[in-house]
């Protein structure tokens, strides 16, 4: 993989980091979430990656070639999926949304997690800049010894 190849993998993963993080904020808004449009209460949502990985005939052409590009590789946003764990029921019969019985169904939420789960995407992003930048020095040190 040459040097533009590297910066496209953590181009790729800078775009999936941002939707998770997105996604993880989605949750922290709606922790308390009790009636959505669809009904009932919010349900947590997370992000699947995968990695993509160039073909191999397409590593094969470009094992050679400095310039050529060896096929689309890097992070690959599968989807964003819901969290099928049941919702945490409280009760509080005074709620607007409280069943027969008094209890009032809450998004299956973890704050601590959630938080850690954005600290982990922050986390991966920064060290994502720092590779393109790295990449981006050492492209510019190979034009300086070519002058």
């Amino acid at each position: 993989m040459n040097l533009f190849g590297m910066m496209e993998v953590s181009a790729s993963a800078l775009g999936a980091e941002r939707v998770r993080a997105e996604v993880v904020i989605s949750n922290l808004a709606n922790a308390e979430s009790t009636r959505t449009p669809d009904g009932g209460p919010y349900h947590r949502r997370e992000v699947v990656f995968s990695a993509q990985r160039p073909s191999f005939a397409l590593s094969l052409a470009s094992a050679g070639a400095a310039t050529q590009d060896a096929g689309s590789a890097g992070v690959r946003l599968r989807g964003i999926v819901t969290d099928p764990a049941p919702p945490v029921m409280k009760y509080d019969p005074t709620h607007p949304d409280a069943n027969a019985d008094g209890y009032v169904a809450y998004p299956n939420i973890n704050p601590v997690s959630e938080m850690a789960d954005l600290l982990g995407a922050a986390r991966a992003y920064e060290m994502n800049v720092s590779a393109i930048g790295a990449a981006k020095q050492m492209i510019q040190q190979s034009l300086e010894i070519l002058k």
